[in-house]
């Protein structure tokens, strides 16, 4: 009986020591069911969808040779300005842009209410004979023709308009131009006393100085290299409508 009662409470021991140990690894089972089930059901990062880039519309079209003509037709009729003030850095220059000539007068309006002529520079200066602006060598200038378009304009010269002193006119394009059209973003003012009648008929008179002759005289007389540029460079910070 004694080795009977020995081996049952050996037996009651062992199964006491099995059921503790089976709870234990129960208990860290559910631990690690837990874990996985948190990795599982947690929010995802949602990532941010790229947003499609916007782009302006064009307030107008691309200018060319085939549609440039038609557009400003239709643009002078709604543009009627005719004053501008040429800011520079030598002092400001108000000019009178001519009704009559209207592809010229509506091209420069447009021009001047796109901003294009800000920055640029008088860069070909004459003493005695005129100066000419509305380019530069920089990249940004570049780009503002390159948005505009590439075009020219027909030459207006019929409606009597000489080369006076004080007259706004615009350059042929330095492309090949046996018709001498005219080179859209550019202008010169002669400043030659008398006039520069040489030039008549063959380049578009579009406006005339009202105020500000001096400040033309001024910039005529500064020193150029060998190309007519200014040494020290003349810059149009702005031209604005005042009318």
């Amino acid at each position: 009986m004694k080795i009977f009662k020995n081996i049952s409470t050996k037996y009651v021991y062992i199964l006491c020591l099995l059921a503790l140990l089976y709870n234990c690894e129960d208990k860290k089972s559910e631990k690690k069911s837990n874990a996985v089930t948190t990795q599982k059901e947690a929010p995802k990062k949602v990532e941010e969808k790229e947003k499609p880039k916007v782009v302006a519309e064009r307030e107008f079209p691309k200018l060319n040779n085939d549609n440039a003509m038609e557009f400003f037709l239709q643009y002078e009729k709604h543009n009627k300005e005719n004053r501008v003030r040429i800011i520079t850095d030598m002092g400001n220059i108000e000019i009178l842009l001519f009704d009559n000539i209207k592809f010229h007068r509506a091209n420069f309006i447009f021009l001047t209410k796109q901003n294009y002529f800000n920055d640029t520079q008088f860069y070909r200066v004459i003493d005695n004979f005129m100066v000419q602006a509305g380019n530069s060598d920089t990249k940004a200038t570049s780009r503002k023709r390159s948005n505009i378009g590439r075009y020219l304009l027909p030459t207006d010269t019929k409606k009597g308009y000489k080369h006076d002193r004080g007259v706004i006119s615009m350059p042929s394009s330095e492309i090949d131009n046996p018709h001498k059209l005219a080179s859209p973003f550019e202008f010169f003012i002669v400043q030659q006393r008398g006039g520069a009648h040489f030039l008549d008929g063959d380049y578009t008179i579009f406006g005339r100085v009202t105020k500000g002759m001096d400040v033309v005289d001024k910039i005529a007389a500064v020193e150029t290299d060998e190309a007519d540029w200014p040494l020290k460079n003349i810059y149009i910070r702005k031209v604005e409508i005042i009318n």
